[in-house]
């Protein structure tokens, strides 16, 4: 078991370096979500329901965009294959069951406590900017290094040579 949970703990490890190195790009496709976040939940209500619906399409593009470059930069030089991925996950289900807890914590403190607890023990009258600073705040970096986390998560998997048998 020990052997799966270090297994376990390379993702986190290789997904802090990946953005450490590639923090301008990640940082930079983040801050669409960030922006768009801050002015539409603090400022809503002047926020036309047209411009609204645009903004989010405009974020879903650029999430879908920082998934596509952090995989390209991931996975430069490697040949990622869905048999490796399917040997890694029958070979090393603990590790991925490890992984599934360390993003279970992650969502619990960086979600649950930081929007529902935090936000709740503040005053109505500041929910609504804390919110909008906390989403701005989170975006590149939170949901960012989580996007990292989970193309990790497959890089490993599907990047993984297949142990042979016998």
């Amino acid at each position: 078991m020990g052997s799966e949970l270090r297994l376990a703990w390379e993702v986190p490890r290789w997904a802090g370096r990946f953005y450490l190195r590639h923090w301008a790009v990640v940082v930079g496709l983040s801050l669409v979500a960030s922006v768009q976040r801050l002015v539409v939940v603090n400022w809503g209500d002047a926020v036309p329901d047209g411009v609204a619906f645009a903004s989010e399409v405009v974020v879903a593009a650029a999430r879908v965009l920082l998934v596509v470059v952090i995989w390209r930069l991931a996975t430069r030089g490697e040949r990622p294959r869905w048999a490796n991925a399917r040997s890694f996950a029958s070979r090393h289900w603990p590790s991925l069951l490890w992984q599934g807890a360390f993003l279970a914590v992650a969502f619990l403190v960086f979600d649950v406590v930081t929007e529902h607890v935090v936000g709740g023990l503040l005053p109505e009258s500041a929910r609504q900017t804390y919110l909008a600073v906390l989403l701005f705040v989170k975006n590149p970096t939170v949901i960012a290094f989580t996007f990292v986390w989970w193309v990790g998560l497959v890089r490993q998997a599907a990047v993984s040579r297949p142990v042979p048998v016998g």
